[in-house]
């Protein structure tokens, strides 16, 4: 049977990130995608201009309807919005017991347009984190949910072994915000801390690379891939994704997950 992952989140209207990109990323690691929608944006390459969020209740409705009738192999959270569609989506997880799940705790587009609300915070640390085979913040995502400062790869590994102690099975801090040749996340399951190295790709069309990553990693767990070697196959992919990226639109283009196709 074909690998069934599911993509909890906000939909992308430009394509570029949200349940779009994952779905694309879904398509070429030969999964097949499903989505439970959390929320509307009215979003380009240039920014977001809007965004309409979907009640609790309905993001609630369409989880049962995929889990009950088609089954979950692996799922990933993207942007949740609201305390209360977290506080909804954690309550499916736990009842339906959907593992591995990757919790990709998005906040801010990468326009600087804020993706969860303030008092979100704390629900997500609360409710998801806990149920997270891993967690994959980028630097400021990471900051943000730690009130730490990252500015090194030693902050980094402090960083993702926070993380694990606040509850996650494992942590990805992603340090491509960061300076240097190279864009080196921090891999810690608790037990083992290894870096991920990649050289780094000067571009600014690099829209969804966050949703791309974590939804390789949902893939390649669904496909029964270690963490580690999953972890490291979403690596790859992110960076031929960069490599190959699209500078479509005004703005900040969109990594391309087609690309993967190319290079394997």
């Amino acid at each position: 049977m074909i690998p069934r992952v599911l993509t909890i989140a906000g939909s992308d209207s430009s394509g570029g990130a949200g349940i779009q990109a994952d779905l694309k990323t879904f398509t070429v690691f030969r999964t097949y995608g499903m989505t439970a929608i959390t929320a509307l944006t009215a979003q380009n390459t240039r920014g977001v201009s809007g965004i309409f969020p979907v009640t609790p209740e309905f993001v609630r409705a369409q989880i049962d309807a995929v889990v009950t009738d088609v089954g979950v192999d692996a799922a990933k959270t993207g942007m949740l919005a609201t305390r209360a569609i977290i506080e909804a989506v954690a309550a499916a997880v736990r009842a339906h017991r959907i593992a591995p799940l990757v919790v990709d705790p998005v906040m801010v587009a990468q326009s600087g347009a804020r993706l969860l609300e303030d008092d979100a915070r704390d629900a997500l640390m609360r409710e998801l984190l806990p149920l997270a085979a891993v967690v994959t913040p980028n630097v400021p995502e990471a900051e943000a949910l730690l009130g730490l400062r990252i500015t090194s790869l030693a902050d980094q590994r402090r960083a993702a072994r926070l993380l694990v102690e606040r509850g996650a099975a494992a942590a990805l801090v992603k340090g491509g915000h960061l300076a240097g040749a190279e864009a080196v996340d921090v891999l810690d399951d608790g037990r083992n801390v290894e870096e991920l190295h990649a050289p780094r790709i000067d571009t600014p069309h690099t829209h969804g690379t966050g949703c791309m990553t974590a939804a390789a990693l949902a893939a390649c767990l669904a496909r029964g891939q270690s963490l580690r070697d999953a972890a490291h196959e979403a690596k790859r992919f992110i960076n031929t994704a960069i490599a190959g990226a699209l500078a479509l639109g005004g703005g900040n283009g969109p990594a391309n997950p087609l690309a993967w196709l190319q290079h394997r």
